[in-house]
């Protein structure tokens, strides 16, 4: 058969393709986290985002430096809950962490990942209730022009969150994601000088309970 017979068989509605989409299979999970090593808040402040935008509109402070007071500066650091009924950390970077437990698992890629699950909060969609008494932690740091500074933190030396998380059910299992959560929690970490960004060991947490909730199927 010649190359031009070929090309006309392929446009016969015999050989017409179907596009079949099914619907998602969507799971979900409740999983608690306890905490392995203290947990280190570091809220971006009002006053440090102010200064971050001022510096980069070009508009010069003109005060005088104001004195340090470690209180303010501890408060400033913690998360809360929208309505103020208890401390908090963002949701995302439970999920971030999970993302970047990836480079642990072979077969699953940190782009794959990101599309596969979200962690949302039990009480709002943006922030995971911290269960817990905070402290306040004093540490000494360099600062982007290389001095010396200090920094007052709140710190969680004993922890726990309990997560949300959906996820693709065709492509992973309540076992997959919880493992996966495991890993993050053994490796990678959350807050101030976790093991991903400082090579420290504080923010990790170990998988203490799991809720597999029903599978189901998204029909439109």
């Amino acid at each position: 058969m010649s190359a031009k017979s070929k090309s006309q068989k392929a446009q016969t509605p015999d050989d017409a393709k179907t596009l079949i989409i099914r619907a998602p299979q969507r799971g979900r999970l409740q999983i608690r986290v306890i905490g392995e090593t203290p947990l280190i808040m570091h809220r971006w402040s009002e006053k440090a985002i102010k200064e971050m935008l001022d510096k980069q509109r070009g508009i010069k402070k003109m005060a005088k430096k104001e004195a340090k007071d470690p209180q303010q500066d501890y408060e400033d650091s913690m998360y809360r809950m929208p309505d103020d009924s208890g401390y908090a950390f963002p949701a995302v970077a439970f999920k971030a962490a999970m993302v970047s437990a990836c480079r642990e698992i072979d077969d699953l890629t940190m782009t794959q990942a990101r599309q596969l699950f979200h962690v949302k909060g039990i009480e709002t969609p943006e922030f995971v209730r911290i269960n817990g008494t905070p402290r306040m932690r004093q540490d000494t740091v360099r600062v982007a022009n290389g001095a010396a500074d200090i920094r007052f933190r709140g710190e969680f030396v004993e922890w726990s969150a309990d997560l949300e998380i959906d996820y693709n059910a065709a492509m992973l299992t309540a076992s997959d994601v919880a493992n996966l959560l495991a890993y993050a929690g053994a490796s990678v970490g959350i807050g101030e000088r976790r093991p991903e960004r400082e090579g420290n060991s504080f923010g990790l947490f170990r998988v203490a309970a799991v809720d597999d909730q029903e599978t189901t199927n998204e029909q439109s």
